[in-house]
């Protein structure tokens, strides 16, 4: 999700959750996503995550295709932008997931994918977000230069 604030552009990151991230920021925050199946429609499955992730239905029908980008660990994110803005008030409520914590204690603990998620204005967004993602904001940037072309 992207949003217009004058003449700048402010993106809309996610920090993970769980114990792994809870004192990590620059360079850890990343796009809502989540894995898809096998055969699914890549889109329908953005949507979803966004969702599950963020806590609110992403509200627009006009999605923007980024392409694709590989992640350090080898994941494959497919990546789509949409124009929108936040609820007045909005907190995270983010879908959860289970694992043993502290490690080897035989504990399980419940943790949120995303603790928070927050609109940052782009030289912002850059130093946080995770590297492998930056090139979704260059392309994003490109394609809306190029509908300013056309519109103009």
């Amino acid at each position: 999700m992207f949003r217009r604030s004058g003449a700048q552009l402010e993106f809309l990151l996610a920090h993970p959750g769980g114990p792994f991230f809870v004192n990590k920021d620059a360079g850890a925050w990343t796009i809502p996503k989540g894995e898809a199946a096998p055969d699914e429609d890549l889109l329908t499955r953005a949507r979803i995550e966004f969702e599950e992730e963020v806590g609110i239905a992403p509200a627009s029908d006009c999605w923007i295709e980024l392409g694709s980008i590989k992640q350090k660990g080898g994941k494959t994110v497919h990546a789509w932008a949409f124009e929108g803005d936040l609820p007045e008030g909005f907190v995270v409520t983010s879908n959860e997931f289970e694992i043993e914590w502290p490690p080897r204690s035989g504990r399980r603990a419940r943790f949120p994918e995303v603790d928070q998620a927050c609109f940052f204005d782009e030289p912002t967004a850059r130093e946080k977000l995770k590297a492998a993602q930056l090139p979704l904001i260059d392309r994003l940037r490109e394609h809306l230069a190029a509908e300013a072309d056309r519109a103009a």
